[in-house]
């Protein structure tokens, strides 16, 4: 009777606990409670990341750093924030929106995972790869059960995980680590990216079979087949049903290219969906959330507005609260109970060499680099949020305890916490030399093939440059090679396949048919030019830096594809009433390195419009183009005239060619100046002869002389021009370097030096509202040698005055680029430093 009273009366309080427990769920505290977690993990997480990003860490660094921040080691010893922050009442709650928070981030994981990167036909990813894992799994299980690690009481579903964790390796990371060192585009780089993508999907694969094969109590699972069939019937459904379905959705309802609202929150109920499903199967929610981002085809403009909407409030609010659950289940004081501290350093040590050794091994039978092949194998260390998903789903299912789940999270960070340093100081990649003589337009021969990199930012650069080229005269005697560059600035956001630089010729196809996103539709209106012209090819390529160091990429590939000749967007752009923008100041910056750098000239296209020209006049016949080259003198005046004089054969094309001579009154009044103009003008006038004598009897060309007393005087003559006859683009020099009589006065005046003092002048608002502006930069070995001089000297006065914060990275940046450079330049361009003042020599005896 007595027993049956006690029963009775812990019932009652077990039900009243319970009733107790619901009301004060929903109580204002709860509320209360939540806000200000959501409010510390996030400004804990921001802290953290912008204190390790200066010291090339990836992110993964400050996820660990801020869960173990609060673990009951750290501040969660504290009283105040066990009772006042994360008190275990409600940590439900937060579990509850950090699970939902890594489905979605699993999602975009999936979304942004682009299968068609794996090339199978490229057999040493694949050999990397599978003997990463093979060589990491056997080493984790014997790591597991080393005698001094953990509690001595395991289960074999703990080393399950243990292993999988250990043998992972996570692309998006990867990709990224790359992008911050230049690598992507190197033989390593796209081997390392290659081998992470099939690891990343083996990972799954594992993962799915520990689910499968263990139940959420850690023991074998007895409905292990009936799992793994309906997950493998699931996944044929995401095949053959899902995505075919999707897509002919979204070509039924998508009209003209825009997606709504709708379709977005239709898929994000699909995501959803297909995690509850998995998870009734038994494989966990993550894995239809994966199956489900995969499924969404590829190409559609969906995934960039999944992206914007979803990317941001999910890595930015609700994810920090997945890694304070990971620091909150961490405990450091109590792991140290069961493992020895010499123990701990051997398996972390032992879990860092493991995929370096596996990686050397294979290396060998390839023949791979010794260095490429310690990159390849540091880089497979790389870690990111699927590991920690793979240990949370250990310690969920209670395969691994409390030690060997903070063991592992340990030697996660320490990885993490070595890989992108360590290839930053060991691996520098050799510079190739690069030995070509057309680095200039004036180089290029009448029956030499003209190459060009085209680099736009934002869709709107693309009908400038374009129609720039449609009027380059492109020729079976001369045909037009373009390599066109979308530039993208490296952000959070940045998705890992967009990190992949597309390079490769893509067939003609009808291209109005297809919907894509912004960088799609530039590569297609690119492509499109070839479409209908045989003397042209096209090729795309998307790079993806950050604006610091996008020149680098620039002047790279340039010298990579030997291009002659480098088209940038001018970062003012046409505003709806036809003057120009304030426009983006980095974009200004990136011009300007890359004039200081470049391998070859460089043109700066100020578009007001080119492809708004009158394409038919009242007869219905083409109306001509009228462009006019305005001649000062000097190297970049005979580069813009070589260009000017490429377009002179189409019928389309009507040139001007109007040459500023000073007067004997801008001549005694220049000293010095003249002097050097004496020099140049003997040149010049050889340059000037010789296009003359091969267009005298060409109707579409005139030629004229203005005399000219000071750069004012040159100012009126060109806007009479401009009044008399209305030219829709102008071809100028730059003038570097290079001073002259007809300019004198106007240097004062010039608010952007990346277009000199002629250019500047005729991209002013208040000069033309409708033409556009060409200026031409020639390359010259000297001028970059001194522009590489000039920058080592800044990054060694930033260095001595001791510049920190955000600008350190730039520095270190400069410091690298400038060692690299040094002996590169020393080797190869004093020569052609040689045969530039031999042909100027040249010029002026003739």
């Amino acid at each position: 009777m007595e027993k049956s009273c006690v029963t009775i009366k812990f019932f009652s309080l077990r039900r009243e606990n319970k009733r107790d427990g619901r009301a004060e769920a929903r109580s204002p505290l709860l509320s209360l409670f939540f806000i200000t977690q959501l409010f510390v993990a996030n400004l804990s997480y921001r802290v953290l990341y912008y204190l390790t990003r200066p010291l090339y860490l990836p992110p993964f660094v400050a996820q660990i750093l801020c869960g173990l921040l609060f673990s009951p080691s750290v501040l969660g010893a504290n009283e105040f924030v066990v009772e006042h922050v994360f008190p275990y009442r409600f940590t439900m709650v937060l579990e509850t929106f950090a699970n939902l928070a890594l489905v979605y981030n699993i999602f975009l994981l999936g979304l942004g995972m682009d299968l068609r990167m794996v090339r199978i036909t490229e057999f040493k990813p694949v050999i990397i790869a599978f003997a990463g894992l093979l060589f990491a799994l056997p080493v984790g299980v014997l790591l597991y059960y080393l005698p001094g690690n953990g509690h001595p009481d395991k289960i074999i579903s703990g080393c399950v995980f243990w292993s999988v964790a250990l043998a992972c390796t996570n692309f998006p990371d990867l990709a990224r680590i790359l992008a911050d060192l230049k690598l992507l585009r190197s033989d390593m780089g796209r081997t390392a990216m290659c081998a992470a993508i099939i690891t990343d999907l083996c990972t799954w694969v594992l993962l799915v079979i520990g689910f499968a094969f263990f139940s959420k109590a850690g023991v074998w699972n007895p409905m292990m087949p009936l799992v793994l069939g309906s997950t493998v019937i699931f996944v044929f459904l995401c095949i053959f049903v899902i995505r075919p379905g999707i897509t002919w959705i979204f070509s039924k309802t998508v009209k003209a290219g825009h997606v709504g609202d709708t379709h977005v929150w239709f898929v994000l109920g699909g995501v959803v969906l297909c995690g509850l499903i998995t998870d009734a199967c038994g494989v966990h929610s993550i894995t239809g959330a994966f199956l489900f981002g995969l499924s969404i085809p590829h190409d559609h403009i969906i995934r960039n507005m999944i992206e914007e909407k979803l990317h941001d409030f999910l890595s930015g609010i609700l994810m920090p609260l997945f890694y304070i659950i990971c620091g909150l289940r961490a405990d450091i004081r109590f792991m140290l109970q069961f493992t020895d501290k010499f123990m701990m350093v051997l398996v972390i040590c032992s879990s860092f060499l493991v995929k370096i050794v596996s990686t050397v091994i294979v290396s060998l039978f390839m023949r791979m680099p010794l260095r490429d092949s310690l990159a390849i194998g540091a880089l497979m260390n790389t870690k990111g949020t699927l590991s920690l998903v793979v240990l949370n789903a250990g310690r969920d299912t209670k395969a691994l305890d409390s030690p060997m789940y903070t063991h592992m999270t340990i030697a996660l960070l320490v990885m993490s916490l070595v890989v992108e340093p360590l290839l930053a100081v060991a691996y520098k990649p050799k510079k190739k030399l690069v030995h070509y003589k057309h680095r200039t337009v004036q180089k290029i021969k009448g029956e030499t093939e003209f190459r060009v990199l085209a680099c736009v930012h934002i869709l709107p650069n693309v009908s400038g440059i374009t129609n720039l080229l449609q009027v380059s005269n492109p020729t079976k005697q001369s045909p037009l090679n373009v390599y066109a560059i979308h530039l993208v600035e490296l952000t959070g956001r940045t998705t890992a396949s967009l990190l992949i630089m597309n390079d490769e010729c893509k067939p003609k196809a009808n291209f109005s048919d297809r919907v894509r996103a912004e960088s799609d539709q530039i590569a297609e209106t690119f492509e499109a030019m070839e479409v209908n012209n045989e003397a042209m090819t096209v090729q795309t390529i998307t790079a993806v830096s950050p604006y610091t160091t996008m020149h680098e990429d620039i002047c790279a590939l340039a010298e990579d594809k030997r291009v002659c000749f480098i088209i940038l967007p001018y970062h003012k752009h046409l505003t709806p009433d036809g003057r120009m923008g304030e426009g983006n100041s980095s974009h200004a910056d990136i011009n300007q390195n890359v004039l200081s750098h470049a391998p070859c000239s460089v043109g700066i296209l100020v578009d007001r419009g080119m492809a708004m020209v009158r394409s038919e006049s009242f007869r219905g016949e083409p109306m001509k183009r009228e462009v006019a080259m305005l001649f000062v003198g000097g190297p970049d005046d005979r580069e813009a005239l070589s260009y000017a004089w490429r377009m002179v054969g189409q019928h389309v094309i009507k040139l001007t060619v109007v040459r500023f001579v000073p007067g004997r009154e801008a001549l005694i009044s220049a000293g010095k100046v003249a002097a050097e103009y004496e020099r140049e003008k003997q040149v010049d006038d050889e340059c000037i002869y010789e296009f003359n004598f091969k267009t005298m009897n060409d109707s579409s060309v005139k030629y004229i002389e203005k005399v000219v007393n000071d750069g004012q005087d040159t100012i009126s003559t060109i806007r009479e021009m401009e009044d008399n006859n209305s030219y829709d683009l102008y071809v100028v020099g730059r003038g570097y370097n290079s001073d002259s009589p007809v300019t004198a006065g106007l240097n004062d005046w010039s608010s952007s030096p990346e277009l000199g003092t002629i250019g500047d002048t005729l991209a002013s608002s208040n000069f033309t509202m409708h033409a556009s502006v060409l200026v031409i930069q020639q390359y010259s070995a000297a001028n970059r040698q001194a522009a590489v001089a000039a920058a080592a000297a800044t990054t060694v006065v930033g260095a001595v005055a001791g510049v920190t914060g955000n600008n350190q990275e730039s520095v270190d940046g400069g410091v690298k680029m400038t060692r690299d450079a040094e002996p590169f330049m020393k080797s190869m361009y004093e020569d052609e430093d040689e045969d530039e003042e031999e042909e100027h020599q040249f010029g002026i005896h003739r």
